[in-house]
């Protein structure tokens, strides 16, 4: 006789049971594809994928999954989770249902040693792990043997972190992959995303094991209503927000590209009246805390965000503004998902986008996986060491930032040619092939994303389906026919493109005041004297605060910047435009100085002259100098991205020349170049001109880049 039917349903019925005790109604049922999925982990201790819309409950899925198997005396979940927002989202979650669950993260540190006791004493039934744990040594080799061997069920939530393909791949996730081969028989594996298409759906499920059940769902938000604003100018986005955000329901979130527009924007907005803060991966972690609280408690009518704000933040928002578009309509989808949660039937989503976005996506793209010589030139330098190197021990010999040094080297661990040591890293002595083909596939994938989305821009098909199919919804893709019946395409929703003249005229001063404070350098980079460069500790004699008139990535005249920097632009004078920003500029800082030394450019020596010129002119100095370049060998992008590999760079290539030996001394001195892009230039011509006598040193220059 058949006696797993009836089993099952007892399985079941405890399951509701766990469910209504988690989500607080005492009716909830499970969803089909949640028993589905339960049952699969649970009774069949089976793999498997779940990739459903946000908010959809999977999350119930693994607390449910975790108190049948501890109730069957299973072993605690293990729960890789890759954002502070979702950990701390998911333990109130748990503690609701009597699930017992802690983390072990970058932020808890002091915590670590008495959750391995209450892990090891089975006080605990759930812990969540950030990737980067990972990748730790003394995690790695100590701790995660132990729980691979002991846990009742491995669960990686935002699942499309593994792929390659994915919309946010995540380096230390590719360690996954690892642990996944290592698990002993019979431990269930559940992975979870709300944003994977077929390829990354397909490439996680490969990884998981080819008996994996893959539960794909509907993409469907149904209390999403999508729009779309093309405006011309950036002072008319920002006057639409102005005109339109009070308007918007509920408390939201306006996304926006990069951190120095968070910034902009909820300045401004608050100068129109709105409670909105800024928030990007720069806040700091208490006060991130702080503003998402006070978002969900409604005390600010928006956070003026990055996609810092992204993934497990959980809050019914009625809306979600994109000032900009993400890169893709994948990311588009997860972004929007953060409004129209919970208790929210009825929100609203706009997109404002800006003939820029494509810009800011090209300098995201520069970021990928680092060319082949840098790779090889990494995997040398530690060969030859034949001893662990820190990642800031090794920073000075690589022309890499730190942060993308320290992602190469991840990928690299994983590929197993170096591995992660205590005292940083160190060469396996592996052979290592650079996959050109795959990283020209991926960033192939990235280009029709980002087609996609300027599609997205100008498409009449119904906003939401257009998503869905993105996301190779297998739902809308069998249904030709099907419309949201929400969107403004659909006629659903219609949003006024009108913005006053006031507001426009408003935001165009605001993002035509020019001015931004450049910081000068304190301290030198780390590890000098490794590559010859005999300084270290505090700067004696910096750099004075300096200003610009703007980033490249500014809403005003970041644009008039981006284009005299382009890469194809002609060398010349400085522009009306911003020749007259700089005037406005020196009006309100008035600096106090008596002679000017100009940075010369390999590229622009037109315009650093007719600059210097202009400037000696405005404020009645001579220009007495150069920061002449001396060493063409040394290219003007030597060592742009590491701190260290640039000031070795600069000290070769550059010099200063007075007119007369005595020029600067006793003098205040302008220190005037068209970009800054590291400050180190500046800050080792400050030090020339100190040394030279200078009273002090001011720098000034046309554009911020980043």
């Amino acid at each position: 006789m058949d006696t797993r039917a009836p089993a099952d349903a007892a399985v079941r019925a405890r399951a509701e049971e766990h469910l209504r005790a988690l989500v607080g109604h005492p009716d909830a049922t499970l969803y089909d594809d949640q028993w589905a999925a339960i049952a699969a982990l649970v009774v069949e201790r089976r793999r498997a994928l779940v990739v459903q819309r946000t908010g959809w409950g999977k999350s119930a899925v693994y607390f449910v999954a975790t108190l049948l198997l501890r109730e069957q005396g299973s072993g605690p979940t293990v729960i890789i989770s890759p954002l502070l927002a979702l950990m701390r989202n998911q333990i109130a979650a748990a503690e609701r249902a009597g699930i017992r669950a802690v983390t072990v993260n970058s932020t808890n540190m002091e915590q670590w040693d008495e959750v391995h006791r209450s892990i090891a004493a089975g006080e605990v039934d759930v812990l969540l792990v950030s990737p980067e744990r990972l990748n730790n040594p003394g995690f790695r080799d100590e701790v995660l043997p132990r729980l691979a061997a002991t846990c009742g069920l491995l669960v990686v939530d935002e699942a499309h972190c593994i792929s390659d393909w994915g919309h946010d791949f995540r380096p230390d996730y590719r360690r996954i992959r690892t642990l996944l081969r290592e698990l002993p028989d019979g431990i269930p594996v559940l992975a979870t995303t709300a944003t994977a298409n077929q390829r990354v759906t397909d490439d996680v499920a490969e990884q998981l094991g080819g008996e994996a059940l893959v539960l794909r769902g509907t993409l469907d938000r149904a209390s999403l209503r999508l729009g779309v604003v093309r405006l011309t100018t950036a002072e008319q986005r920002l006057a639409w927000l102005a005109d339109h955000l009070a308007e918007q329901p509920g408390s939201g979130i306006v996304y926006c590209l990069t951190v120095a527009a968070t910034q902009e924007v909820a300045d401004y907005l608050r100068s129109r009246g709105h409670r909105v803060a800024a928030y990007s991966g720069q806040t700091e972690q208490t006060e991130r805390l702080a503003l998402e609280q006070a978002l969900v408690d409604g005390e600010v009518k928006a956070l003026v965000a990055t996609s810092a704000l992204g993934m497990g933040f959980d809050a019914a928002l009625g809306f979600v503004v994109n000032l900009g578009a993400p890169n893709s309509p994948v990311a588009y989808y997860q972004q929007v998902g953060r409004a129209g949660r919970g208790t929210v039937d009825d929100a609203t989503v706009v997109l404002l986008p800006a003939i820029e976005d494509r810009d800011i996506w090209a300098y995201f793209a520069s970021l990928a996986f680092p060319r082949e010589e840098v790779v090889r030139e990494t995997l040398g330098v530690l060969a030859e060491e034949g001893r662990p190197l820190s990642t800031a021990a090794l920073e000075p010999r690589v022309d890499l930032s730190r942060n993308r040094l320290e992602t190469m080297l991840k990928v690299l661990d994983v590929d197993g040619a170096v591995r992660r040591v205590k005292g940083g890293w160190e060469s396996t002595g592996q052979p290592w092939s650079y996959d050109a083909e795959r990283y020209a596939r991926v960033a192939a994938a990235r280009e029709a994303e980002q087609q996609a989305m300027l599609d997205y821009l100008r498409s009449d098909e119904c906003r939401m389906r257009y998503l869905r199919r993105q996301l190779d919804d297998p739902a809308v893709l069998a249904d030709p026919e099907w419309r949201c019946g929400r969107c403004d395409n659909c006629g659903g929703l219609h949003l006024s493109t009108e913005v006053s003249a006031a507001a426009v005229e408003e935001a165009a001063d605001r993002i035509a005041r020019p001015g931004v404070t450049i910081e000068p350098r304190k301290l030198w980079p780390t590890g000098l004297s490794s590559i010859g460069v005999s300084r270290s500790g505090r700067i004696k004699q910096p750099a004075e605060e300096g200003r610009a008139i703007a980033r490249l990535t500014d809403l005003g005249h970041g644009a008039a910047l981006r284009g005299l920097f382009a890469v194809d632009a002609p060398d010349g004078p400085v522009p009306d435009a911003l020749a007259r920003a700089m005037v406005t500029l020196l009006q309100d800082w008035q600096p106090r100085v008596d002679a000017i030394v100009v940075a010369e450019s390999e590229r622009k020596p037109l315009l650093t002259a007719d600059l210097a010129s202009g400037l000696s002119r405005f404020l009645r100095a001579p220009v007495v100098g150069r920061w002449a370049v001396v060493d063409l060998s040394v290219g003007p992008d030597r060592g742009a991205t590491n701190s260290a590999q640039r000031v070795a760079a600069v000290t070769r290539r550059c010099t200063l020349q007075l007119d007369d030996p005595a020029a600067v001394e006793g003098r205040r001195v302008l220190l005037v170049d068209d970009r800054l892009v590291t400050g180190w230039s500046l800050t080792l011509a400050a030090e020339a001109l100190h040394a030279a006598g200078a009273a002090g040193v001011v720098p000034l220059v046309l554009g911020v880049s980043g």
